[in-house]
């Protein structure tokens, strides 16, 4: 027994090890493991294994312990809350990003540690589910969105010479997504043995987040000629007629700013905050739909399993196709992303059905995940590196308020499936149309430029 105990341990250890460095070889590939961007993507995995531990140990708190009625109410109360981290973020995470750029290692720790300790309080209280629950998952929300925002003006500080930026922020978010998936199925097994045990392992994938953090290479924390920015649409000043000339004649150059991010980053942005809106609304309005009246006679959980796996594939099918796209077009695939997923819901609102409602699932999982890459590479192609990582902190947070707002909406909706798609067929559609006119005016550049350097 001694014997075959031993081999049985030698023979995990080498699967173990054999499938660490095969991931390793992965996010190493194309110059990610000489920048550093291999570091980024497992302490991103990492911190999406700790999140989807505490996301576990509240959906079986706020959500599936109660009735319906009672969970609608307490979602509701969480959602409320949630609109605290966005509404902090805003105003103050873009803007201390700007002063304070060389803590951005110290801030991803941060973050990190916050939840280690959160995390850990919280499997104290959440047997209970009182009200005390509530503030403390307000401070790991906090945390969490601030990780997000620090996180993308990281990347583009790490992209290797032979990644698009593109390419970078598919793998990070593909990353996220299958340690997603892994956390889920290792939630549920901690769930058996009792409510805290998901949060206790939170605590302890942040502490080696915590640690992570402080690995990344120190350029991450470098500000060499970045400058703040507010996000507006109008035309490059550098673009105008005649600013080539009047700099050549020895004229000061335009001060670089978000206020000349051009109309294309603003056409994306407006779509994927419609697409993100969209995405918060189907979380929450199908969980509470599906739950009171699963669609096809299926039984609730069979039927949320089987969006949720469609959502998740979906997402995963955008990351690797975005590992494939190019900055050609952009303004154009965010559009078609837009209207995949504004002819899937309203397929969904007209024939509503167990078929259309995973297909709906799917196309806004990977509209979302696509859209998001191809605005990811028009701030890359329009905006000055100057000015590039402060587009990226306040594009997230607009984007966070939109998911915030659909999932309100959602609640707030009567539950009735052909009713509440019918609302968002309706919202999304409005959104393609000013879209579409928009990407007439703007039109769509075949040829890739090289990213804008101030």
């Amino acid at each position: 027994m001694v014997r075959t105990a031993s081999a049985a341990g030698s023979r995990t250890g080498k699967v173990v090890h054999g499938t660490g460095r095969r991931i390793r070889r992965a996010t190493s590939a194309e110059g990610a493991g000489e920048s550093g961007l291999a570091k980024l993507i497992e302490l991103h995995a990492l911190n999406s294994f700790g999140d989807m531990l505490i996301t576990v140990a509240l959906a079986s708190t706020i959500f599936f312990s109660v009735p319906t009625g009672e969970a609608r109410g307490r979602v509701a109360l969480y959602l409320l809350i949630t609109m605290a981290p966005f509404a902090l973020l805003a105003p103050v995470i873009g803007p201390l990003l700007d002063r304070l750029p060389h803590g951005r290692r110290a801030a991803m720790a941060m973050s990190m540690l916050a939840r280690a300790v959160l995390a850990w309080t919280m499997a104290g209280t959440v047997a209970g589910g009182g009200l005390a629950l509530y503030p403390e998952a307000l401070g790991v929300l906090v945390a969490s969105k601030a990780y997000g925002v620090v996180r993308s003006v990281v990347v583009p500080r790490l992209l290797p010479s032979r990644l698009s930026l593109v390419k970078a922020n598919s793998r990070v978010t593909l990353a996220g997504l299958l340690a997603t998936m892994v956390a889920a199925g290792v939630g549920g097994l901690l769930h058996l043995i009792g409510p805290g045990w998901p949060l206790r392992g939170a605590f302890l994938v942040f502490v080696v987040g915590t640690l992570m953090a402080f690995h990344l290479p120190h350029k991450v924390d470098s500000a060499k000629g970045e400058q703040r920015a507010v996000l507006h649409a109008e035309v490059h000043a550098e673009a105008a007629p005649g600013a080539e000339a009047a700099t050549g004649a020895g004229a000061a150059a335009p001060k670089a700013s978000l206020r000349t991010v051009g109309p294309s980053v603003i056409l994306a942005l407006r779509a994927m905050s419609a697409l993100r809106w969209l995405v918060g609304f189907l979380v929450m309005f199908l969980a509470f739909l599906l739950r009171d009246d699963p669609v096809g006679g299926l039984q609730p959980t069979l039927a949320l399993g089987l969006v949720a796996l469609a959502a998740g594939t979906g997402n995963a099918l955008g990351s690797v196709l975005g590992s494939w796209l190019r900055t050609r077009g952009s303004e154009a695939t965010v559009t078609a992303m837009l209207l995949l997923a504004t002819c899937a819901t309203a397929a969904a609102a007209l024939w509503y059905g167990v078929v259309t409602v995973v297909v709906v699932a799917a196309a806004s999982g990977v509209a979302a995940s696509l859209g998001k890459l191809a605005l990811d590479a028009l701030i890359q192609r329009d905006v000055p590196e100057s000015v590039r990582t402060s587009a990226f902190a306040r594009s997230e947070t607009l984007l966070q308020l939109s998911w915030v707002a659909g999932g309100a909406v959602g609640i707030l909706l009567p539950l009735d499936g052909a009713l509440g798609l019918s609302v968002a067929a309706a919202v999304v559609g409005l959104v393609l149309l000013w879209t579409i006119r928009s990407l007439f005016k703007v039109g769509v550049r075949r040829r890739a430029g090289a990213p804008r350097v101030a």
